[in-house]
């Protein structure tokens, strides 16, 4: 699974293209590319816990996969406060 991601982020940074379609729309490569760059351990693993939990088909598993890596930044906190929350309620911090 990582091999796959550190390929799709390479083709990304490799591209000679203009703009990548994220989420239907066109994002200038350079502003993939740099965010693709300051990617660290921990979004690599939110990128994998989040896929590995997914449920629903997902027709264009690149395009998806380059749109979680491309969001990783600005969805993972947001994600894991969210879980914290839902333990919190539900009673599953106790200790």
């Amino acid at each position: 699974m990582l091999d796959g991601y550190v390929e799709l982020m390479l083709e990304i940074c490799c591209s000679t293209r203009e703009s990548v379609r994220i989420c239907g729309q066109e994002v200038p490569t350079e502003v993939v590319k740099s965010r693709f760059l300051k990617l660290n351990s921990e979004h690599i693993g939110y990128v994998m816990d989040s896929l590995k939990s997914n449920t629903a088909k997902i027709g264009n598993i690149k395009a998806y996969t380059l749109a979680a890596l491309y969001n990783a930044p600005v969805t993972m906190g947001q994600y894991y406060t969210s879980l914290v929350s839902h333990d919190m309620a539900h009673g599953l911090l106790d200790g």
